[in-house]
């Protein structure tokens, strides 16, 4: 008996070794690719400076940022990495070699992301900026641990503050758990903490998400070269070859116009004619999935109270699929996943609250790049509750991810998605009439008039009645 609770036993602990090491693996590789990109946006100049008490203390805002960073790439993996592993063990279900892919190891790593998300969200961005931003108190002696102390000391009176406003936000709402929090704060108090973040950052990804969706055909149609040159290109090309004593401003100015032109002509004929077309097809389709999948989750919603989202303690990996088509459903849960979480950062970065924290290569400093962190991992740390509640998925949450207060109630769901659905479709419709008006313009030769007829000054029954008397 003493020999099987011994065998028990060290199988745990292997299982737990080998959990880690592949934890550890995952991260270190996550945290040397946040650290590259990082390094392509920074500002050269801060970091190499004659004083060497900036230099440190830029580094090590640096290495914090990178910690978050890549802690928000591990976050969007998440759903991904749990629904493919699945589908891995219902392929596999006895193989010798994915034995160290279970549910143990799913579930330590979604715990291991939100300690880490909000770790960083709380704690360490804060420190970072209050880091750089200090110089000691006066009085004191000048160096790395006198803005150590001072920052360590601002992050304590934040944390106050904080926490007293999240404090009377609670009792206003819930005087009986503002009660028991006086006594019990890391499971009353904390806990409606994550959950007021989660909701901040799931609001954000409900506002960026459909202006991105609109945004990614703009955005992915100027990196492909489009079918045709327009007037307006082959008009700058002339220019530039008869005009080539401008100034430098005019030189480049006239190098981006053109930039189109030479793209063109060193692309294949397939990038020229199917690249394009192609990319905005899937775009649409992509764009077309994803509400269909929200309005059918709206229908389950109202039928079945199952489609409610929810979390689980065992996510039970290679019993069954999560989707009704197998794997290939699978699949394109995990493309419309990080289809959306890209469309998300592109709508961030295109809403004018935000453009400001666009990065630039090499011209980013540090405060931006605490900034652009801070708003990744909210963004980040929010999509696997975004995705199960618009039902992208029906992989439940695991861990505290499932907590959070607000996922039980109906009424908060079945809105979301509603309002989703609704901001979604009509961004879709409001591009596509925006591209048929502009070919309209285009096709008619009104793009000719003068500077000052602006596209809005032209009717779209106008256009249209133009082209039936035309065709007529």
């Amino acid at each position: 008996m003493e020999t099987d609770d011994v065998s028990v036993r060290e199988q745990l602990f292997h299982n737990r070794v080998r959990e880690t090491i592949i934890c550890v693996l995952l991260f270190t590789c996550l945290y040397m690719v946040s650290y590259l990109i990082l390094t392509h946006f920074k500002k050269t100049a801060e970091f190499v400076t004659d004083d060497i008490e900036d230099a440190t203390v830029n580094k090590i805002a640096l290495w914090l940022c990178t910690f978050t960073l890549s802690v928000a790439v591990c976050a969007v993996l998440l759903l991904p990495i749990s629904i493919l592993s699945n589908e891995v063990l219902l392929t596999f279900p006895h193989s010798y070699y994915m034995q160290w892919l279970n549910g143990s190891l799913i579930h330590g790593l979604w715990n291991l992301v939100f300690l880490f998300s909000n770790l960083s969200l709380v704690f360490l961005m804060p420190f970072a900026y209050f880091f750089t931003e200090s110089e000691g108190f006066a009085g004191s002696k000048k160096g790395v641990m006198a803005r150590v102390y001072e920052a360590v000391v601002l992050l304590l009176l934040l944390a106050l503050l904080v926490l007293g406003i999240v404090w009377v936000a609670s009792a206003l709402l819930h005087d009986n758990i503002a009660r028991k929090s006086l006594y019990d704060l890391w499971e009353y108090y904390l806990p409606y903490l994550y959950s007021g973040i989660s909701l901040f950052g799931v609001l954000l990804l409900l506002l960026c998400t459909p202006f991105g969706l609109s945004r990614m055909f703009s955005v992915t149609g100027s990196l492909l070269v489009k079918p045709r040159v327009s007037h307006i290109l082959i008009e700058q090309a002339f220019v530039c070859r008869v005009l080539p004593t401008v100034s430098t401003m005019h030189n480049n100015f006239l190098f981006f116009l053109v930039l189109p032109i030479e793209m063109r002509r060193k692309a294949s004929p397939w990038q020229r004619n199917l690249g394009y077309p192609l990319a905005m097809l899937m775009l649409l389709a992509l764009t077309v999935m994803c509400v269909l999948m929200v309005c059918f989750n709206v229908l389950e919603l109202l039928l079945d109270e199952t489609a409610m989202p929810r979390g689980m303690e065992d996510p039970h990996l290679g019993m069954a699929s999560f989707s009704m088509f197998g794997s290939l459903g699978a699949a394109v849960q995990v493309v419309l996943i990080l289809y959306l979480m890209v469309s998300s950062v592109v709508g961030f970065y295109s809403s004018p609250l935000f453009t400001g924290l666009l990065p630039r290569a090499q011209d980013t400093n540090l405060t931006q790049m605490i900034a652009n962190c801070v708003s990744l991992l909210i963004l980040s740390s929010a999509l696997p509750v975004f995705s199960r509640t618009l039902g992208i998925t029906r992989f439940d949450l695991l861990g505290d991810f499932g907590r959070y207060n607000w996922l039980g109630n109906f009424y908060i769901v079945f809105l979301y998605n509603m309002l989703f659905a609704g901001l979604t479709s009509a961004s879709l419709i409001k591009t596509v009439t925006w591209a048929v008006q502009r070919e309209l313009i285009r096709a008619f030769g009104l793009h000719r008039l003068p500077l000052t007829v602006s596209r809005s000054t032209v009717p779209f029954r106008l256009l249209l009645a133009s082209g039936l008397s035309k065709i007529q």
